[in-house]
């Protein structure tokens, strides 16, 4: 029996060993992590298989964080997918941007504890917002 209820999450991250952690610890929950090492590629993803979740790194090169998140949420097909911001620009400036401003729906600073990612995403899924 395949589990239905199995979310699909993009990890959107420049660096190849935090995809991986995160894999990890979502994993043992159930999740289908998926990885992609820039904005570009990750995009890409988002418009052919629609995950339901986004977690995305804002400092990348060529695409940040933030040009991906302006277009997922420009593109009508993929504007409700939840965002979660994963970065290691913890300035409290950064967070009200990101929650207040931008609209994301969580904002997690690296390094984080395993318990913390897990909080965050299944918040989200579960549709409550973190202010």
């Amino acid at each position: 029996m395949v589990a239905s209820d199995s979310k699909v999450i993009l990890c959107i991250e420049d660096e190849q060993e935090m995809i991986d952690l995160i894999r990890l610890i979502l994993g043992r929950r159930g999740f289908d992590v998926r990885g992609a090492n820039n904005g570009e590629e990750g995009l890409k993803i988002i418009q052919n298989d629609h995950p339901d979740l986004v977690l995305l790194d804002l400092m990348m090169p060529d695409m940040d964080g933030w040009e991906v998140y302006q277009h997922m949420k420009s593109d009508e097909t993929t504007k409700n997918i939840p965002v979660i911001v994963v970065t290691a620009r913890a300035q409290s400036i950064d967070k009200v941007l990101g929650l207040h401003i931008a609209k994301v729906d969580d904002y997690i600073a690296k390094p984080f504890s395993p318990q913390e990612l897990l909080n965050s995403v299944d918040n989200v899924l579960a549709g409550k917002k973190n202010a």
